[in-house]
């Protein structure tokens, strides 16, 4: 990898490399620093990290960075603490709210495969690659973290269809 190539890909996915640190840590600075840490190991591995396969490695690389900060910080997001919402969200910000806040009970496995398909839009194949996981164990985490999602909206009562 050159310099180009290199400076091709910080452009290209510092965006959604953000977005996704950002739904887990919740924290501008540490996110800034996350991204840091993976675009300083990408350097790094240049040689060594296959051409066409530098997204999921960066994702990878960045889930890895992200999974250490949480430990590390003790900034465990997985919580069981009541969250009080409206019965029916007014508008499509209290909606995306509500969901936020939802996403913080999930495990940060199950967090990082729904915001990787249903944000990011990768496939299962994919995530697979980025989170070291077969197809099936992705569909799996997947879809207990949707049935969770829909398990809690239900406790709450709140209809999200605006």
């Amino acid at each position: 990898m050159d310099n180009s190539r290199y400076n091709a890909l910080v452009k290209e996915f510092t965006g959604p490399l953000y977005k996704f640190l950002f739904k887990s840590v919740r924290d501008k600075d540490a996110v800034q620093d996350l991204l840091q840490d993976t675009f300083v190991k990408l350097w790094e591995h240049k040689d060594n990290i296959q051409e066409g396969k530098e997204k999921s490695w960066l994702f990878t690389t960045a889930y890895h960075f992200m999974l250490k900060y949480l430990e590390k910080d003790k900034r465990n997001v997985h919580s069981d603490e009541p969250i009080h919402v409206p019965v029916k969200p007014s508008n499509e910000f209290e909606a995306k709210e509500i969901v936020d806040l939802l996403l913080q009970k999930l495990p940060p496995l199950q967090k990082s495969i729904l915001l990787l398909r249903d944000m990011e839009g990768y496939d299962y194949k994919e995530i697979g690659e980025i989170l070291n996981l077969n197809e099936s164990q992705v569909k799996v985490y997947l879809f207990r973290a949707r049935q969770k999602m829909r398990d809690e909206l239900k406790l709450l009562n709140v209809d999200l269809n605006l």
